[in-house]
């Protein structure tokens, strides 16, 4: 099949073969036994679909594209901003819809029956979308998140990679490291995700060169001797 979002999908099943290896060695240490683990890239990057396929076996409908809103609730979408940035609003509370709606002006639509329910905001999504977006087209992205902080409600911003770059927390936290590459030299790259504080972990090298271990895994986990190796590379079975 054809895979949507292809790097994602290898990012996402890298996770769950970690995961999966885990559990793995988890049953080996109490049981002395092993196991094969069967995992493709089409499987974990289908959890990325959501609840649609139990929406359709369940109601029978078939979700069509709604962009960033929501079917649910509402007013949830990305807003441009007047200096050409764009930010994200979601109010799935009650609470945090009936902020947003006092901050751009429109209060008097907080008494509407139909306000009452994320269901009943997102059949008025035009409306919502048109008092907050007009709202947020007057302002800057840093008033707009100004603004929004002092309303007790979320808002961010959508990044660029320059963005994400530069952002004080993503430096301050390394979210970000630099590697040195043989051919490209320092290259950022994302860090390992989590820290741990007795084995913190750190990225050695950004893609071994083709053929660079094969030696060492030959000879050391299978026991060849480099006759049998020489032979494997004449045949263009390794590199």
């Amino acid at each position: 099949p054809t895979l949507p979002a292809f790097g994602l999908a290898d990012s996402i099943c890298g996770i769950a073969a970690s995961s999966a290896v885990l559990m793995a060695l988890r049953h080996r240490d109490r049981t002395g036994e092993g196991q094969v683990v069967d995992l493709s890239l089409l499987e974990p990057i289908m959890t990325a679909v959501g609840p649609g396929p139990t929406v359709y076996d369940q109601l029978g409908v078939v979700e069509q594209r709604n962009g960033n809103r929501s079917v649910n609730n509402a007013p949830r979408n990305t807003y441009r901003t007047s200096d050409g940035a764009w930010v994200a609003v979601s109010t799935s509370a009650q609470a945090i819809a009936e902020r947003v709606l006092r901050l751009v002006g429109h209060p008097e639509v907080i008494d509407e029956p139909w306000f009452r329910t994320g269901a009943g905001r997102a059949g008025h999504a035009d409306e919502l979308d048109g008092y907050v977006g007009g709202w947020i087209a007057q302002r800057t992205r840093d008033e707009v998140s100004r603004a929004f902080a002092e309303a007790g409600a979320a808002v961010a911003p959508v990044y660029s990679a320059r963005d994400i770059a530069e952002d004080p927390h993503v430096r301050a936290t390394e979210m970000l490291t630099t590697v040195d590459d043989a051919d490209l030299g320092p290259v950022r790259m994302h860090n390992v995700m989590w820290r741990m504080s007795a084995t913190p972990g750190r990225i050695r090298f950004t893609g071994r060169a083709l053929g660079a271990d094969t030696e060492s895994l030959l000879i050391d986990e299978l026991g060849c001797d480099p006759a049998e190796i020489a032979d494997l590379r004449a045949r263009h079975i390794v590199a």
